[in-house]
């Protein structure tokens, strides 16, 4: 499965600041300790189960702090992996190796335990026409390296921030005072603003859904904390005027339950913020 990388200027610029992070002045111990034209082989080791993700970061921060680095890749990002498996092999000056040995660990690890996590979701859905979603429950500056990682896994991104999709909640509803009042300025303010956003509403129950039907003008309505029951009336009173969305207590044992209803898309602020990192380790070969 080929996935899109992100923007090369914004991933070096992560890569840049968090190097500068971890280095400021200089890795000291490697300076005292490695020679400066040293060079080395290392191998990147798979302690874990699950589905790989990072190793195109990876090649990228290697090129950055070595431009005569080699890096043989004998796992692809988005491939099952397993205890022993070694992902890369990498050939570069020893110290810059050492540089970029935790921001490879640290990011490829959380983008494992993302992809691992996107994967098993997927799974669960794969022969139903439904699309399982992620959320901006990210961590703050790493998010594009963590909707990368959904995408090797599997599911798909929603919104990239505020700034690309209107999304009315039930804060933006009692802040206003009423969904029809959301609706209708949301509308208002992007076509005075020449913007052209989809806009999904939050419903809490059956009466706010009828508010929405009865404004309309909305591109998805979301349905949030439904039970599966009142999910699946809701769905077919909507009809297909409208993109349905499942949101909340979505987990692994519920999802496919929740595809039954017929909704159009799950979203799941799980895949960012409760997977589990995967171990890895790079280790130096004498």
């Amino acid at each position: 499965m080929t996935v899109t990388p992100p923007d090369k200027n914004l991933l070096e610029d992560f890569i840049k600041k968090a190097l500068d992070e971890d280095v400021k002045d200089g890795d000291h111990t490697s300076l005292a300790c490695i020679p400066k034209e040293s060079r080395s082989k290392a191998k990147l080791f798979v302690k874990d189960e699950g589905v790989i993700a990072g190793v195109e970061f990876a090649k990228t921060v290697f090129k950055m702090v070595d431009e005569t680095a080699k890096v043989d890749v004998h796992i692809q990002d988005g491939e099952e992996v397993k205890f022993g498996d070694i992902a890369f092999e990498v050939e570069c000056n020893s110290q810059a190796l050492l540089k970029a040995e935790r921001l490879i660990l640290n990011t490829m690890q959380r983008m494992s335990g993302i992809a691992t996590l996107s994967d098993l979701f997927s799974f669960e859905v794969e022969d139903m026409p439904v699309t399982i979603l992620d959320t901006r429950k990210t961590y703050p500056n790493a998010r594009f390296l963590e909707k990368w990682a959904v995408r090797v896994g599997g599911c798909q991104n929603y919104r990239d921030g505020l700034y690309d999709w209107i999304m009315i909640k039930d804060n933006h509803i009692d802040a206003c005072g009423s969904i029809g009042e959301a609706i209708r300025r949301a509308n208002t303010y992007l076509k005075e603003n020449k913007l052209n956003l989809g806009i999904t509403v939050e419903v809490r129950n059956l009466v706010e859904l009828y508010e929405v039907l009865d404004t309309g003008n909305v591109t998805r309505i979301m349905l949030d904390n439904f039970e599966l029951p009142l999910m699946r009336e809701a769905v077919e009173v909507i009809g297909r005027r409208f993109e349905v969305e499942a949101s909340g207590g979505v987990t692994l044992r519920r999802v496919r339950k929740i595809a039954k209803t017929g909704v159009d898309f799950i979203s799941v602020g799980a895949l960012t913020h409760s997977f589990q990192s995967l171990d890895l380790s790079l280790k130096i070969q004498k």
